[in-house]
């Protein structure tokens, strides 16, 4: 099943640039890339999403992204942050 951005750009073979374990963790990693403007796709087995399973590839997630934003998004993924390196003040604008 895929599931993300269809029908507004041109077909473009699309790459796998992470496998997740299970959708929680696929659905993040796919908000921090979205948010960099990289367009995404999820590639799963249904019987994993259904049942919650990880077992021989049942229950991975495929994170995909178009071949134009593959090294961007593995540059992306690429980077941790420590909870030190983030301002959690909220700023008066």
């Amino acid at each position: 099943m895929l599931g993300g951005y269809g029908g507004f750009m041109k077909e473009e073979k699309w790459e796998v640039v992470h496998i997740a374990s299970g959708m929680t963790n696929a659905n993040i990693i796919v908000g921090r890339l979205q948010t960099e403007g990289i367009p995404t796709r999820l590639k799963y087995e249904a019987a994993g999403t259904i049942y919650a399973v990880n077992i021989d590839g049942i229950g991975e997630v495929k994170i995909m992204v178009p071949a134009g934003y593959l090294e961007k998004a593995r540059m992306i993924l690429s980077i941790s942050y420590e909870d030190e390196d983030i301002d959690w003040e909220e700023k008066n604008s």
